[in-house]
Formats: C-alpha cells, sequence, structure tokens
C-alpha cells in the first residue's frame, strides 16, 4: 500500500503477532499467526474500523498498536516514530496520549475501587493532578461521559452495563489522549444502550479532536461510525475502503459474505446464505487464506497469496479475482 510522503497520526506496516505451540506443551513446532503482516494508517480525526469475524486477530492487532502485547515484528509509527523501538521510560511516557477501551465493562474495572479512584488513577500516576485538582478533573470527566459528579464515590456493581462503559471511556480520555483503541466497546452491552455509546464516542472524537481505532464484528456498528474500514481474515487485511465505498462496491468474496450475513427482512435469503457458507469449512490455506471458503477460488488461490491491490478511489483488495 504506497503512502504519501507526509506521515499519518498511526501507521501500521507489517505487523506480526505469533504465538508458538510449544509454550502451551504441544510437539507442533508452527506458530499461531494471529496476526500475520498487516499494514494500514489512520489519519489525524479519523476513525479506522477494524472488522472481522471472531478469532481472526483484530484484537490482538489492537492490543500490538498500543504495545499491551509484545509484537513478533514490524513497526507501528505514531506521529513518525516507530513506538516498538521505544525503550519501557520513553513508551510509559507516551502512554497518556494512547489509550485502550476495553470490550467488557464488568470485567475491565476493579470493583475494590470507587470511581473516583479508577478514572482518576492515571492523572496522578502520570503526575497530572492530585488532591483537589484530580476530584475536580474526574468530576468534570464524568459529565463529560453523561455521569453525575458524585458518582465519583460510588462502585462499579452500583452501575448498570452502560455505565459502566461510560466510566471506562472516561478512564481513557482522562489523560488527553490523542489516539484510542477501542475493542468491541458496545458487543456487551444492550442493544437499547449501544446506539448512546457510539454517538458518545462519535461527540468525543469531534469535541476533543480524537483518533479511533474501532475493532468490531458487526458492520452495521463499524458503518455508523468509521471514516474508512479495513475487513481482516485469519491474521490478514483482506480490503480496506472507505465506509462508504465498501458498503457500494465490496470487492473480496469474504467482504461480500459479511454483508450477506447481515440480517434481511427476507429470512429465505438470509438462510441461504449461511447454507453457502457451511458448505466450504473454515481451514487455514496454503495460499488465500479464504480459499476454503471462497465460491470463487481457482487453482492460483491454493498456492499463492494475494497482496493488497489499489482498485482507486482509495480502495484495496487482496484477492487474485477480484469480484467487480
Amino acid at each position: 500500500m504506497d503512502r504519501p510522503e507526509n506521515h499519518y497520526l498511526i501507521d501500521v506496516r507489517d505487523l506480526k503477532k505469533y504465538f508458538f505451540r510449544e509454550q502451551f506443551l504441544s510437539s507442533d513446532k508452527e506458530p499461531i499467526r494471529a496476526v500475520d503482516g498487516i499494514s494500514f494508517f489512520i489519519r489525524k480525526g479519523e476513525t479506522l474500523g477494524l472488522v472481522g469475524e471472531s478469532g481472526c486477530g483484530k484484537t490482538t492487532a489492537g492490543k500490538c498498536v498500543l504495545r499491551l502485547i509484545e509484537p513478533t515484528s514490524g513497526q507501528v509509527l505514531f506521529e513518525g516514530r516507530n513506538i516498538l523501538n521505544l525503550n519501557r521510560e520513553a513508551l510509559r511516557k507516551l502512554r497518556p496520549r494512547m489509550q485502550f477501551i476495553f470490550q467488557d465493562p464488568y470485567e475491565s474495572l476493579n470493583p475494590r475501587m470507587k470511581i473516583e479512584e479508577i478514572v482518576g488513577e492515571g492523572l496522578e500516576v502520570h503526575g497530572i493532578a492530585r488532591g483537589k485538582k484530580k476530584a475536580k478533573k474526574v468530576s468534570e470527566i464524568l459529565e463529560k461521559v453523561g455521569l453525575h459528579p458524585q458518582d465519583a464515590y460510588r462502585y462499579p456493581h452500583e452501575f448498570s452495563g452502560g455505565q459502566r462503559q461510560r466510566i471506562g471511556i472516561a478512564r481513557a480520555v482522562s489523560l488527553g489522549p490523542e489516539f484510542i483503541v477501542a475493542d468491541e466497546p458496545i458487543s456487551a452491552l444492550d442493544v437499547s444502550i449501544q446506539a448512546q455509546i457510539l454517538n458518545l464516542l462519535a461527540d468525543l472524537r469531534d469535541q476533543l479532536g480524537l483518533t479511533y481505532l474501532f475493532i468490531s464484528h458487526d458492520l452495521r456498528v463499524v458503518k455508523h461510525i468509521s471514516d474508512r474500514i479495513c475487513v481482516m481474515y485469519m491474521g490478514k487485511i483482506v480490503e480496506t475502503a472507505s465506509s462508504k465505498d465498501l458498503f457500494r462496491r465490496p470487492l473480496h468474496p469474504y467482504t461480500q459474505l459479511l454483508l450477506a450475513a447481515i440480517p434481511k427482512l427476507d429470512p429465505r435469503k438470509r438462510n441461504e446464505d449461511v447454507r453457502r457458507e457451511e458448505q466450504r469449512p473454515f481451514s487455514a490455506a496454503r495460499g488465500c487464506q479464504f480459499q476454503p471458503r471462497c465460491p470463487h477460488s481457482q487453482e492460483k488461490c491454493e498456492t499463492e497469496g494475494p497482496v493488497l491491490l489499489d482498485e482507486g478511489e482509495d480502495h484495496f483488495v487482496a484477492c487474485h479475482f477480484v469480484a467487480r
């Protein structure tokens, strides 16, 4: 994927994360390629959606981008600076500018800590605010995410799932970050609450000038909030395009399958899509990872892995036989 001379806020290049089975007392030496050489960029103020089915590696990719887990290889450039080369102290100083919103609002909050401690912990650790100044800052942040300042003196178990996720968002924005990785931030919430959290994230992006990597398995959700979308399958990015263009002309067979799986008014058509998918089992391939499930597969697909190629209008697809 070609890049202009001016760098982006986030520029990920050939990122890999392999897990080796011998760590789990297995005799199989072949690594699990959770993230297998992905590249993408995110412009300042933009939301990039990373979408794919469970187990495709999208959460691992998001954690690697922030070095919450260490990548096997590759580069992650933040304003042109490769954060994978930073030592522990340099990375600690950079942490306030890059934050993470976790998927499960029930597991990600310490039940023994009051909300003031949860949201204000980073402020104190990084020397931004302490004492009364910290308490005031926490109150302001809680109001910003739609909670009451008095909520600072309550515990997580006293809140609903949607409110807990607002607390998680408050914690993420408390340090004034520029970049946030949001990992399935609404998947654990009731449908009635999901739109409220999406709108909150969009409002905070506009108010605070945030840049998001938004991870989800739901294309409808990603379409609602993302400027561009990367589609991930078995550790690789198979298609990337603007949100509008991806829905208007999906080029990769997997993207088309994801779109076909979105519930429709006619249940008979949806069932046909499911049966067609079940006829092609999920498995790895020597060439294209999607080849065992692809309705357009040919001999070349079994031996040669495709690379992302420009199909025009900032639309890239990794497929030997693009289904236009």
